[in-house]
């Protein structure tokens, strides 16, 4: 979304728990030029209590899981993308689910935000 539409929205990120972020979400985003290496996953209950243009929720256990800690907002927009596995598969075809969801994602906010 920052790298996308920063030059039109102030972005904010946060997750069911804070903590690292995936080193496949850092590799898959570094092959489209977007460095996430210096990004953490933020806790919702640091946002509750402010108020936003637009809330994008990007699954459905996120959003159910914290549906009190959501922050509100004039536009609420959620789509439940599947969880790319880290466990038990190769790593090459971890790093392909990655890739689709990025890109899944990335076409989403296209048509959402275009």
């Amino acid at each position: 979304m920052r790298h996308i539409f920063g030059d039109r929205y102030d972005v904010y990120s946060a997750g069911v728990a804070s903590g690292g972020v995936s080193p496949y979400a850092i590799a898959v985003m570094k092959e489209i030029g977007i460095d996430i290496s210096n990004q953490r996953s933020k806790s919702l209950h640091g946002f509750k209590d402010r108020h936003f243009d637009v809330v994008v929720t990007l699954c459905d256990h996120g959003k159910e899981a914290c549906i009190c800690c959501l922050p509100r907002g004039d536009l609420v927009l959620h789509h439940n993308f599947s969880a790319p596995n880290e466990v038990g598969i190769p790593e090459e075809k971890t790093r392909e689910e990655f890739r689709e969801v990025r890109d899944q994602i990335k076409t989403w906010l296209m048509h959402q935000f275009s």
